[in-house]
């Protein structure tokens, strides 16, 4: 049995740096901004084409109680728009509003909305503030927690970012009541990541919750969502800029952003993680780490979830390509991610050409 969860705070060199808010409605994020005293600032929701026809309105409206100047940014939904033009039509909309240092960008939305609202925040008049209103699984498992952000440039993810804290991340849990099926389970990619590195207990009770999981039931997705917060938070908190143990997370992204890239953002991101843990996982049980019953265990956890296990068509030679320009990429070498068991992630430098060649062809067998 898990705990149940409201706030977590999450430091940054042993001082309070914010709060991690979980919530089921709304209102009671205007607390949160009086915590932060920001009734005289102008604040800019940015947000989706998507997000925006479900959740604007009503949001603006409330935080219109509140002060008086709320404005919004849409920009088109997907992959495709998170880049550095997008980026400067936010700062063009910015200046023409007169938003200065003391104001405040609110991102609400999925993982690409959070990611390029906080890159905007870091570099707009050298910093300006802005809080993490996560709707997605993924993005409130993920991407909302830990000050990673950024943009795609051209055809490689997230090579332009920076890190860059957040003043508050709210998490309104009822939003994913709202979420598409495949969309939900998404998220389930990097969750059971959370459980693989650093949480075997945390593994199991995915599995034996799954039905509820998967039925968005409230006091579990409460659970479920706390934990791996508290998972996420531990890590970023050790390693804030990923010069050791926060590489852990990239579990499963070292091949997953190259598969991601190769099938041009057909699969959800959180497919192409789970992708990326196969093959992982593979490399794991090849190094004598994994027995082949933990293995298939994996393997039948993320087919549970209804995530995929492996990728047709795949060009070998390309997916090296891309791994060779992956920005985790240290003197050469890749700092890929290999479980040691299940709930002990540990980094390799070593992976040779020929284990990541053998570990492609596995993601790419029919089952």
């Amino acid at each position: 049995m898990l705990d149940m969860y409201d706030r977590l705070e999450v430091k940054f060199q042993n001082k309070p740096c914010y709060d991690i808010v979980l919530k089921d409605s709304f209102p009671d994020f205007i607390a949160e901004l009086e915590a932060l005293n920001l009734k005289s600032r102008k604040l800019c929701i940015v947000t989706d084409s998507n997000v925006s026809s479900i959740y604007l309105k009503s949001l603006q409206e409330m935080l219109l109680s509140y002060t008086d100047k709320v404005v919004s940014f849409v920009f088109p939904a997907g992959e495709d728009n998170k880049n550095l033009e997008t980026v400067q039509n936010l700062y063009e909309f910015l200046i023409k509003e007169s938003f200065d240092r003391n104001d405040v960008l609110l991102a609400l939305g999925g993982g690409v909305v959070g990611d390029l609202t906080g890159y905007t925040a870091a570099t707009y008049l050298r910093g300006i503030r802005f809080l993490q209103i996560p709707t997605s699984l993924l993005a409130m498992v993920d991407s909302s927690i830990g000050g990673k952000t950024g943009v795609d440039f051209k055809a490689y993810k997230n090579m332009v970012g920076a890190f860059y804290m957040p003043s508050c991340v709210y998490m309104n849990l009822e939003c994913l009541k709202s979420l598409k099926e495949r969309v939900y389970l998404s998220g389930m990619g990097e969750i059971i990541k959370h459980g693989l590195i650093q949480d075997a207990a945390y593994y199991e009770w995915l599995k034996t919750n799954k039905d509820a999981i998967i039925g968005r039931d409230t006091k579990v997705l409460r659970q479920m969502v706390g934990r791996s917060c508290e998972i996420k938070r531990a890590v970023v908190e050790i390693d804030p800029h990923e010069q050791k143990e926060r590489a852990w997370l990239n579990f499963g992204h070292t091949i997953g952003h190259a598969v991601e890239k190769w099938m041009e953002f057909t699969l959800l991101h959180g497919e192409c993680v789970a992708i990326g843990m196969v093959a992982s996982s593979y490399l794991s049980y090849e190094r004598g780490y994994l027995t082949k019953e933990e293995l298939e265990d994996i393997l039948t956890t993320l087919e549970a979830f209804h995530l995929p296990i492996s990728v047709k068509k795949l060009n070998v030679s390309n997916i090296l390509e891309a791994l060779s320009r992956d920005k985790k990429m240290d003197a050469g070498q890749i700092k890929f991610i290999l479980l040691r068991s299940i709930g002990e992630a540990v980094i390799d430098t070593a992976v040779t050409r020929e284990e990541l060649i053998n570990a492609i062809e596995y993601i790419m067998l029919e089952r």
